[in-house]
């Protein structure tokens, strides 16, 4: 198996490339810098790295980085800097997604490729019509216009849920949708659900990006567990 991880220099992107690695799956990264990644995983010889900034990468060569791979899997996401949430690129997350579908169904390889988003709880799943309460609801609004973030990752889910949907023959695909995320050294147990058990804004949960990584990593590789979850996007709460 060989799994392009975009993102992979990230909190929870190098948490994923590891637990890939420890599978004894093949990763191909693309990373800005490849002194980004410990140095432990720029040593395997399971892991490639592609040095470039994804938002310059167009349809056609991004098709080249997909060539033999069966998972692409994106932990990306804005610097938590001024430029990184207010410049551009605005919607990041929302253009990377469809670049990488143009190019999934360029190559039309043979069996679909599974792509997996790290996604948000703050993000409804429109597909279940999930309730919110009022308060969520205007917040969510205002985080719409105040923060782009959060509107370029309403997007990406969106267009896996309506560009793609269902039934593409090139592009099987799951949303993540991790609660607050926190740090922590060992994967524990956690549970998944279709849709949030908790409001993500005045009560929210919580998901260690370790765990958020393990999932991502099982949904590659487990095909039982992708057949349970593809076209959905699961909740992911630390167990307590």
């Amino acid at each position: 198996m060989n799994v392009l991880v975009i993102g992979a220099s990230g909190a929870t992107g190098r948490l994923l490339v590891a637990q890939l690695l420890d599978q004894g799956i093949r990763v191909r990264a693309i990373v800005r810098s490849a002194g980004a990644l410990p140095e432990d995983i720029r040593q395997q010889a399971l892991c490639s790295l592609i040095e470039a900034s994804v938002h310059d990468i167009d349809v056609a060569e991004m098709a080249q980085h997909l060539q033999g791979c069966d998972v692409v899997a994106l932990c990306l996401g804005h610097n938590l800097t001024f430029k990184g949430v207010f410049g551009h690129p605005r919607m990041l997350v929302r253009d990377t997604v469809r670049t990488l579908c143009q190019a999934i169904r360029q190559n039309g390889a043979a069996a679909p490729v599974r792509l997996i988003l790290m996604n948000t709880s703050g993000n409804s799943n429109r597909d279940l019509a999930e309730k919110t309460s009022f308060g969520q609801k205007s917040v969510i609004a205002l985080l719409r216009l105040l923060l782009p973030p959060h509107l370029d990752n309403e997007r990406a889910a969106d267009y896996l849920r309506i560009e793609v949907g269902q039934s593409d023959r090139h592009i099987e695909w799951a949303a993540v949708r991790p609660d607050s995320l926190s740090d922590e050294d060992q994967v524990t147990p956690y549970d998944l659900h279709a849709s949030p058990i908790r409001d993500p804004i005045f009560d929210s949960g919580n998901s260690s990006r370790i765990n958020v990584a393990h999932l991502m990593a099982e949904l590659a590789s487990n095909d039982s567990l992708w057949r349970q979850w593809k076209g959905k996007m699961p909740v992911i709460y630390n167990a307590c």
